[in-house]
């Protein structure tokens, strides 16, 4: 018969005495990353390779604080990079619509900023004066006459030849026009009829002649008023040199290794020469303040105070959140926009260093991660809309210049959601090459306590919490080994851990403790547990007024409490359920009422035909299986899903058949294979808890057990109750490597071994099964004899 365990198996206390120290402010911190070297080594390898498509992806589980552990191994890694260049946009004078990219040293872009800004402000000042200046004003008007003289000149060399031929060239309001003079006086038409023939074709020759030569006289004065403007013009940007000269010359010497800044200043001084009728003018085409907007800075990413390379985490990785975006002002009821609104995106920020991104969060906003995805393929960021991305608008927009990329991607992300993408996208693997596979759970050695109390002592440091003394640091260790529901294992979810710490800090600030200890901890545990059991006690309370039937003692045929696990959330508890069994002669068939009614999940269906198959391997080796049976999980109105419960269905199956009571006192988990070996099976921890708790809350516990697979008795971290009562001999633990042996606990005897013919003794339980299964077959012959009649009937238990 099989032993009970002892408490010493259900339970791996940690030793205080293992710990040097007496708190935990006296240890050094310690790297979080420590214990995980696999994710350590890709990290290294990931952020040192300059190669494309070697982005990283880290897979964990939430409880990782993966933002925490990557962020700080990234702001570690980064600190002695060089800090990238700043970033800016510059108005196009030649394209408008397509605003150019400067890149500059870090740290220059704001000295730049701030000399364009003084640039432009001497300037405003200054133009306007020098066109008001009386030297520019005594020039101009020096031009002007000289340039009315020389038209005065020209129209006076055609009046001294009219005047020279007897013809006086007079100003009308309709232009100029000949006349026949007399003395200095214009001959009147009555004497002009009485002149000779001759003299008059004389003066119509020569007026004719005259008037081609004032003609062309005034034809040459749009050349004379062009010239005029030329030397205007001469003038003026002669005048705007003085003024804009010295400034610009200043910041060209400054700027002399900045190509990007030269280029900008050489268009500035071409823009001011070409628009100096915006300086002079009453209301000029485009006014002097819009010339200026054109030459400032628009400075997106300023690095001047950053040390290494930067570290950015997107919180919300919308496309314009990765990309940036170009915002727009409403002028006279029109959207307008222009190179200053261009706005730096999580790209831009993170050029020249790491950008890291919730990968959940990527694929959950709308065209984020093809966006992210066609950015890493071109190598370079392109800031524009959605609807622009998509060709969904076609209204005319800004197309700033691409910003070349040079950037490490980070996703932070579940593992499922990892090898989702490996399956469907057939990009993900070019683009994301490095795997970075956090561990779940850090093995328990000897070796191991003093760097998993440094790590608790560095938790509780960053966290500002009170130091644990070695009780708690204990008790922190056992809490951790329930959570990785494992003696052998400690689990490396620091979120977890992190929760737990500060809610012992809670408790022990409640008793102005100066150090958290094992107390505070398990109060911490407890209260967390209660927080989350409302389920949990309203479901045994079921069980315990009766309206969910669990019996816990005596002994009844077919029926087994099996054990199942409810997750909630992040809280999971565990409930007995009552299993039962019939049979009856039929074609060899286990019906799995469960599956029948859809609700049996296929690891379960497979369970079943496992176990049917062993009976008929155990007790009908050489002749067909004569049974009809059924099995039905009592009460239940969920989904079943799993094979736990095999071994208890087993049981209540052999139950059945032999007419052999089972004692109600225990409960069973366990999965079985078609050798009768029990299989470790989950959640072993809340099943025993939970058979536990219903037992307890009926009354005096008086000997009820559990029975549980062999290999799982390393994974038991039961709590305190459990192993009080187990001490005390009220409860009891049983672990079995095969179905026989569960079943003698069960039936309360040995099930006997059978002879070389494979006959069990009459007597014994495996004997009673075997008989019931022949007669089952005689019957099944008789009914077939009489007709078939039976046979119809047993054909409706086929599956």
């Amino acid at each position: 018969m099989v032993e009970a365990l002892t408490v010493s198996e259900v339970y791996r206390v940690c030793p205080e005495e293992a710990f040097s120290f007496e708190v935990t402010s006296e240890l050094a911190s310690l790297d979080l990353l420590s214990g995980h070297d696999r994710a350590r080594e890709a990290l290294d390898f990931g952020t040192a390779i300059r190669s494309d498509g070697f982005n990283l992806f880290v897979l964990g589980q939430p409880g990782h604080g993966m933002h925490g552990l990557v962020g700080c191994y990234l702001e570690e890694r980064s600190r002695d990079k060089p800090a990238p260049p700043d970033w800016g946009y510059l108005y196009n004078f030649e394209d408008p619509s397509e605003p150019l990219y400067l890149q500059l040293p870090p740290g220059l872009g704001r000295q730049v900023r701030s000399d364009i800004d003084a640039l432009a402000d001497e300037l405003r000042g200054a133009i306007p004066a020098v066109f008001e200046s009386e030297e520019y004003q005594n020039r101009l008007q020096e031009l002007k006459q000289a340039m009315g003289e020389r038209q005065r000149d020209a129209i006076e060399a055609v009046r001294r030849e009219a005047r020279e031929q007897g013809i006086l060239l007079l100003s009308t309001p309709n232009g100029f026009t000949f006349a026949p003079a007399d003395d200095d006086k214009m001959m009147s038409p009555e004497e002009y009829e009485k002149l000779p023939k001759e003299e008059r074709e004389r003066i119509e020759h020569t007026v004719e002649i005259l008037q081609r030569k004032l003609t062309q006289t005034i034809r040459r004065m749009p050349k004379l008023a062009k010239a005029l403007r030329d030397q205007v013009t001469g003038l003026n940007e002669e005048v705007l040199q003085t003024a804009i000269g010295s400034p610009l010359a200043e910041l060209e010497e400054r700027y002399a290794e900045q190509p990007g800044v030269l280029a900008h200043l050489t268009a500035i001084r071409e823009a001011i020469l070409q628009h100096v009728d915006s300086f002079i003018s009453d209301e000029p085409e485009i006014p002097p303040e819009a010339v200026f907007s054109r030459f400032y800075l628009n400075l997106l990413v300023d690095n001047a105070e950053t040390e290494g390379a930067p570290v950015i985490y997107q919180d919300l990785p919308g496309h314009q959140h990765l990309v940036g975006r170009i915002e727009h002002h409403v002028h006279n009821g029109t959207l307008l926009t222009d190179f200053s609104l261009i706005r730096a995106g999580a790209l831009h920020r993170a050029n020249g260093g790491y950008l890291v991104l919730d990968v959940r969060g990527l694929l959950t906003q709308p065209g984020a991660w093809e966006t992210l995805k066609r950015i890493l393929r071109a190598g370079e960021i392109r800031t524009e809309s959605l609807e622009q991305a998509y060709g969904l608008i076609s209204t005319v927009g800004l197309e700033p210049q691409s910003i070349p990329l040079d950037v490490k991607i980070v996703l932070l992300g579940e593992r499922l959601l990892y090898y989702l993408l490996c399956e469907h996208d057939p990009e993900f693997l070019e683009l994301f090459k490095v795997q970075v596979d956090l561990e779940d759970e850090l093995p328990r050695s000897e070796a191991n306590l003093s760097l998993y109390a440094q790590m608790v002592a560095t938790l509780a440091r960053e966290a500002a919490l009170r130091p644990l003394d070695r009780s708690g640091v204990a008790a922190t260790i056992e809490r951790a080994s329930r959570l990785a529901d494992d003696q052998q294992r400690l689990t490396a979810r620091h979120r977890d851990l992190s929760d737990l710490l500060q809610e012992a800090d809670h408790w022990a600030a409640m008793e102005e403790a100066a150090v958290i200890t094992r107390a505070h901890v398990e109060t911490a545990v407890s209260h967390q547990l209660y927080r989350a059991g409302r389920l949990r006690e309203r479901s045994h309370e079921q069980i315990t007024r009766g309206t969910v039937m669990i019996a816990t003692e005596g002994r009844v045929v077919g029926q087994v409490n099996g054990l199942s696990v409810l997750a909630l959330g992040d809280f999971a508890f565990g409930q007995p359920t009552r299993i039962t069994a019939t049979a009856r002669p039929g074609a060899g068939q286990v019906v799995d009422i469960e599956r029948e009614a859809r609700l049996g999940g296929r690891l379960h269906t497979k369970a079943v035909m496992i176990l049917s198959r062993y009976l008929a391997g155990r007790y009908a080796p050489d002749q067909p299986l004569s049974l009809s049976a059924s099995l039905a999980f009592e009460q239940s109105y969920g989904g079943i899903e799993g094979d736990s419960a095999s071994v208890a269905e087993a049981c209540a199956l052999i139950s059945a058949i032999g007419r052999v009571g089972l004692d109600q006192a225990f409960a069973i988990t366990g999965s079985i294979n078609q050798h009768g070996e029990v299989q470790a099976v989950g959640g072993v921890n809340e099943k025993v808890e939970g058979f536990f708790d219903v037992c307890r809350a009926r009354g005096e516990l008086s000997g009820q057990a559990v029975i549980l697979p062999a290999a799982n008795v390393e994974h038991l971290m039961l709590k305190a109750e459990v192993r009080e009562a187990m001490a005390d001999g009220r409860f009891r633990l049983f672990a079995v490597r095969h179905l026989d042996e569960a079943l003698e606990l069960l039936v309360g005897e040995a099930l006997g071994e059978p002879d070389d013919a494979g006959r069990f003794p009459a007597e014994s339980v495996n004997g009673r099964v075997q008989a019931r299964l022949a007669a089952f077959g005689e019957a099944l012959k008789a009914a077939r004899g009489r007709g078939g009649g039976d046979n119809k009937e047993e054909g409706g238990d086929h599956e």
